[in-house]
């Protein structure tokens, strides 16, 4: 049996979201910024955004630790929007498709609540999903099981078999497949193309 409903995860799959854009713009030097990135504002370091803690808590410590890069520490926050470039290549074609074809569309994204509105709102194409699983708000973030049970709940508690999840890491495609849900490894407009394709809903 095919799949009835599509999952989208946000960031690499739908939008493009790259920190280090952000941080070039912020340092003259690009290795500067390639080590602020991996050794000060870090994936380990946002984690706890995508958890539920504030920005600002999250930050406090942080500048603390290093208080020369309070400045850029802070724009994490106040300069979200500047780690986006636009949507990734070829999605905005194929969920206008999907959409159009009637497949109900829903997001699963690891994001800090406090700033999901904006980034919803900079990007309408996410407007055509039904709801958006935020981590933030839930306090449990992909690949835990708990978040797609959350999910499925969100959408009716449909038959996992009938939904198709997308994601760029690997890992929480592996999580999406524990409970059932079918689930395509991303890495691109294209092989996702035929993956729908696959699955009848185009």
């Amino acid at each position: 049996m095919g799949a009835l409903i599509v999952i989208f995860d946000l960031g690499h799959v739908v939008v493009d979201w790259q920190p280090i854009r952000l941080y070039r713009q912020l340092f003259d030097d690009e290795a500067e910024a390639e080590a602020f990135v991996r050794d000060v504002c870090n994936m380990d370091w946002h984690v706890h955004h995508d958890r539920g803690v504030s920005m600002a808590d999250n930050a406090r410590p942080l500048i603390a630790q290093y208080p020369q890069y309070g400045s850029q520490i802070r724009a994490w926050r106040t300069r979200w929007l500047d780690m986006f470039e636009g949507y990734v290549p070829g999605m905005p074609p194929l969920m206008a498709r999907l959409e159009e074809a009637r497949v109900p569309l829903y997001g699963l994204s690891n994001l800090p609540a406090e700033i999901a509105d904006e980034t919803f709102d900079a990007f309408p194409m996410i407007k055509l999903l039904r709801d958006v699983v935020v981590s933030g708000a839930e306090k449990t973030i992909k690949p835990e099981r708990r978040i797609y049970e959350i999910a499925l709940a969100r959408m009716g508690n449909p038959d996992p078999g009938e939904v198709l999840f997308t994601d760029d890491r690997e890992r929480n495609c592996e999580a999406a497949e524990q409970l059932g849900i079918k689930a395509h490894h991303f890495q691109g407009a294209d092989g996702l193309e035929t993956r729908l394709r696959a699955e009848g809903l185009l």
